[in-house]
């Protein structure tokens, strides 16, 4: 094949000498695309010249690696011979190969995840089990027994996979020996349980919370056992002390939070005994308010006291009382002066106190209805204008006589009705009023009626409030009012218009 070639590159070499001048100039004319097409094409031969023999030599179709394999068998003559192993033999030993390097993998990616768990140290003795399986796999996989030694591959996967699949089984139970350690003061196997379980599941909150009281187990115990003797002494507040800071190292052990609970139950005891006996002191001088602030202060501290409750009930009922008696008796002065808004508000004390209290409640009555007829009774004295009219009169009258019926008259009811009695004489007494104007004004008398015009006019009217109003075309009107009666007797009342109104509303 390599002299073929040769050949051909001779040929192509005689052929292109004989080529003209005129040709190569004719050539030069030739465009790019041509060009291009022999730049390949002389690429093509040379590849074939230099690269193709070369392959040939190498492989033989279907283009296989050629097999360079030889068996010689050593004869007595000192001659060689060799018995090919068949294609099919060859295929099956290949097939069992590949199987045990595949259970090998297997073998292996479950070892490695053991060995990350540190299988050795929960498991030592399956694990060398399984190793050994994978040993005597080793030595058939050596000797070309490969269907043997997938066997024994398969044998150390399988112990491999038991312990993989235990892990959460080892787990709960390095987690529960841990625990059991702790409660047993064992800080030493509390710690190795702990950090065996963290290893296995290294996300577990429980180990690693395990592990940190492990820790602390021993500094927390100490503790606890000098917080044990200062009790015993009677220093409670150091106990507590002690007994706080050992909680703060390990929250979750029982025997320090309920030594903490019972020292801080009985200095809660001591505390709330002296502030009793505080109160009790207080109530003693008669201090009771400050008695009841003692005792109060007792219920906060335990609000299911019965103790400090009746204390206080009792103390408060001896406050009420002296309360209840000061009320009366105040009320009492009261009445006897008449004051009466001042003995309603007596008897309200009294009831506030208790308002199931007869005598304060028959009391309160009796006083709001003798404030009423007072306050009346001055209402019409002050205002003596108003019983001119006949309704006020009449109701007047009514109140006048309701007092005069009272048996207990004092001295200020007895006053207020005869002022008033004298009130109501002088309603009935007509008065003379004598009016005076200009003869140009119209009077009117709002309470008697149109007077018209006039200079001096006298008038006989009652006792009482009256309005007049002059009016006067081009002037502003006018407006008079007077009181008649009850001690007011006016002189003449002047009523005319003098200020004119200019045309444009000016004066």
């Amino acid at each position: 094949m390599s002299s073929a070639v040769d050949k051909e590159i001779d040929s192509t070499s005689s052929e292109s000498s004989v080529i003209s001048d005129d040709d190569r100039i004719a050539s030069a004319a030739l465009p790019p695309w041509v060009w291009l097409a022999l730049g390949v094409l002389l690429l093509l031969a040379l590849l074939v010249i230099f690269v193709l023999p070369q392959l040939v030599a190498d492989y033989e179709l279907p283009f296989t690696p050629r097999s360079e394999t030889e068996v010689v068998v050593a004869g007595s003559a000192g001659t060689s011979s060799y018995t090919p192993i068949s294609p099919f033999d060859e295929a099956q030993r290949a097939r069992e190969r590949k199987e045990a390097q595949d259970v090998l993998a297997e073998l292996l990616r479950k070892q490695q995840e053991l060995v990350e768990l540190e299988v050795e140290t929960w498991a030592p003795e399956p694990y060398q089990q399984a190793l050994e399986a994978a040993r005597l796999g080793d030595e058939a996989y050596r000797n070309q027994t490969f269907a043997e030694a997938s066997i024994q591959y398969a044998k150390g996967e399988q112990l491999l996979a038991g312990l993989l699949d235990s892990v959460p089984e080892v787990f709960n139970r390095y987690l529960s020996e841990g625990e059991a350690a702790l409660l047993a003061g064992d800080a030493g196997l509390a710690e190795e349980s702990f950090l065996v379980a963290l290893t296995l599941q290294s996300d577990s909150s429980a180990a690693g919370t395990g592990l940190e009281r492990a820790l602390t187990l021993d500094q927390v115990l100490e503790l606890r056992r000098e917080a044990e003797s200062l009790r015993t002494q009677g220093d409670l507040a150091a106990a507590r002390t002690l007994l706080t800071e050992a909680a703060e190292l390990d929250p979750l052990h029982q025997g320090v939070g309920q030594d903490l609970q019972e020292v801080r139950q009985a200095i809660a005891d001591r505390e709330f005994t002296a502030v009793m006996s505080e109160g009790f002191a207080l109530l003693q001088r008669g201090e009771s308010e400050a008695a009841i602030t003692a005792f109060e202060r007792a219920l906060r501290m335990r609000p299911q006291s019965a103790q400090a409750q009746e204390a206080i009930n009792q103390t408060r009922n001896e406050i009420a009382i002296a309360q209840i008696n000061r009320a009366r008796d105040l009320a009492q002065t009261q009445v006897a002066s008449e004051k009466w808004a001042e003995a309603v508000a007596a008897y309200d004390t009294a009831l506030a106190v208790d308002n199931n209290l007869v005598f304060a409640t028959e009391g309160r009555d009796y006083a709001q209805k003798r404030l009423q007829l007072d306050q009346l009774l001055e209402q019409a004295i002050q205002q003596p204008e108003r019983l001119a009219d006949e309704a006020v009169y009449e109701q007047v009258v009514g109140i006048y006589y309701a007092g005069r019926d009272l048996a207990d008259a004092g001295p200020r009811l007895q006053q207020q009705l005869d002022t008033l009695e004298s009130l109501l004489r002088q309603a009935r007494q007509p008065v003379e009023v004598e009016l005076l104007s200009d003869n140009a004004t119209e009077i009117t008398l709002y309470q008697v009626g149109a007077l018209g015009k006039f200079e001096r006019q006298n008038l006989t009217l009652q006792p009482g409030q009256y309005v007049a109003v002059g009016t006067r075309p081009g002037y502003r009107d006018v407006r008079r009012e007077f009181t008649v009666g009850f001690g007011h007797n006016p002189g003449p009342i002047t009523i005319q218009c003098n200020e004119m109104i200019a045309a444009n509303g000016r004066r």
